[in-house]
């Protein structure tokens, strides 16, 4: 489980393919208690800690993964949101993430505003995905307020620390972003669709 607060940066430096898996190799931003086996949330997909050499350590994806994130879309040198998993006697500063995203998005708009910022998104259809103004969604591993909700598009607004500490400084127009939904709002949805049936 983690919390959407984003601890530092990784840069991705190496990638090996295995049958449909993913060996992905990153710069280490962490001390000496950070170790193999454990979960760490890479653009907010949990993934486990495999290898660690000198100043980098690998992860692995599976095809899943690859199918429902931007992680498959890497390339060397891109930074990755990164965090640890939450603490169970910490603070839960942002909102329950799972590690497990929903969907990808596109960015579809990014608007400087007097010292914040204004980012819009699309993602495809579906009944169980849906946002709620005011609600929380997790955006690249980052737990964050919707502003506007449609049907399929969401906008949030960013401060200038989240900006500057995290990839969001890296998106552009067109950038795929991972989703997490709100894990209430998704038991919500699922029994109203079961509730129709």
């Amino acid at each position: 489980m983690f919390t959407g607060i984003i601890e530092g940066l990784a840069k991705v430096v190496g990638f090996e393919k295995e049958l449909e898996n993913l060996h992905l190799t990153l710069t280490n931003p962490f001390d000496e208690s950070f170790k193999i086996d454990q979960s760490v949330a890479h653009n907010g997909v949990c993934l486990t800690v495999v290898k660690m050499v000198d100043n980098t350590y690998t992860v692995t994806a599976i095809k899943e993964t690859l199918d429902k994130s931007n992680i498959g879309k890497l390339e060397i040198g891109d930074l990755v949101n990164i965090e640890r998993c939450m603490k169970m006697n910490g603070r839960l500063d942002g909102h329950i993430v799972q590690g497990h995203v929903d969907t990808t998005a596109a960015v579809t708009s990014i608007k400087e505003e007097s010292g914040s910022w204004s980012l819009s998104f699309e993602y495809d259809k579906d009944k169980e995905h849906i946002t709620v103004e005011k609600g929380s969604i997790t955006i690249n591993g980052v737990s964050l307020t919707v502003c506007d909700s449609g049907i399929n598009t969401f906008s949030v607004a960013i401060i200038p620390y989240t900006f500057e500490h995290t990839n969001f400084k890296n998106f552009k127009v067109g950038t795929t972003v991972n989703l997490e939904f709100d894990i209430i709002g998704k038991y919500v949805a699922k029994q109203i669709l079961i509730n129709k049936a």
